[in-house]
């Protein structure tokens, strides 16, 4: 985000878990959620609603939400993936 001057709003530490209840809230608010695990990349469009199948991509194996999470307007990027952050952000 450096590179491209990109300056965050909210930066939330890692220390403060964010739980399924937080992604639900995210995924709610957002007309595309765009899911990173690995080099695997899902696109979830919610629709104004938290199905349990999006919260569930958003969640690590702790039961916290992935990180890191960003949110750019109304997409939800929860995971890394270079292609899909050059995607929403560029």
């Amino acid at each position: 985000m450096d590179a491209n001057k990109i300056e965050p709003k909210e930066v939330v530490p890692a220390s403060r878990k964010l739980s399924s209840t937080d992604a639900a809230a995210l995924a709610k608010g957002a007309s595309r959620v765009v899911v990173a695990k690995g080099k695997s990349v899902r696109e979830f469009a919610p629709g104004g609603k938290a199905p349990k199948d999006v919260v569930e991509a958003m969640l690590g194996p702790t039961g916290n939400l992935r990180a890191p999470t960003l949110k750019v307007g109304k997409v939800v990027l929860v995971g890394f993936n270079d292609e899909a952050y050059t995607n929403v952000l560029l």
